[in-house]
């Protein structure tokens, strides 16, 4: 077995056993691909996709871990950062048609990107995107419209995003109007948000190694006063 394969088996039985996070990784088929996973996490508390199982695909590749895995939703999801092109009511040619499957569920993340490093896990990816449910970036978007909707219309953006939610990743049905009922309500609901990003990034710092200068954006993020040494 290579390097990479041990590797990539221990990070299974690591995700296996850890129960605390509630991380799910799988190899697809009969088990003898290591380069092919279905991940699985939960929807964040707090977020418009509470309650709902979020599949991801998950491809290894050969110069793995130096570079990082190929990460998508299987899912589908209402957020900015994700891609929510579909073509199932497209009348495109058979080109067009497989670059938007392609598209549908690509991920804008920079801990799948520029920002990777091998002491990173498939877990911490993981979880890094179950982070990224709860701090949505629309300033640095995969999906435009969705962005857009998120900075014009929150409130919309909320309502679509748990629509998608119930029917995609079986999320429980909410009462109509849960959730609204004026400033004061949304107020709450901004303070919640802001209250449960601060959780997310003390979890995800768990798994996740910080540079000093990612490490100092996170103490401002959460108004903390700390002396770092050099």
């Amino acid at each position: 077995m290579s390097n990479r394969n041990r590797r990539i088996a221990k990070e299974i039985a690591d995700i296996q056993s850890d129960t605390t996070s509630k991380i799910t990784a799988n190899l697809v088929g009969n088990g003898e691909d290591l380069t092919h996973l279905k991940g699985s996490f939960k929807g964040p508390g707090g977020t418009p996709y509470e309650g709902g199982t979020y599949v991801i695909d998950i491809r290894i590749p050969n110069d793995y871990p130096f570079k990082p895995p190929i990460m998508r939703f299987d899912t589908r999801i209402w957020h900015p950062n994700v891609s929510s092109q579909t073509v199932g009511f497209l009348r495109v040619s058979v080109t067009e048609r497989k670059r938007l499957t392609q598209l549908q569920g690509a991920i804008c993340l920079d801990t799948l990107s520029a920002a990777w490093s091998p002491v990173l896990t498939i877990k911490s990816a993981l979880i890094s995107l179950q982070s990224l449910l709860s701090t949505p970036e629309p300033k640095d978007p995969q999906d435009a419209e969705v962005a857009g909707m998120l900075i014009r219309n929150p409130k919309e953006f909320d309502r679509v995003a748990q629509e998608w939610a119930v029917k995609h990743a079986g999320a429980p049905k909410r009462e109509r109007g849960e959730g609204s009922g004026g400033s004061a309500v949304e107020t709450k609901k901004q303070q919640e948000r802001r209250s449960k990003a601060e959780e997310e990034a003390e979890r995800v710092a768990k798994y996740i190694p910080l540079s000093p200068v990612r490490k100092i954006r996170r103490l401002i993020t959460l108004g903390t006063a700390a002396t770092i040494k050099t």
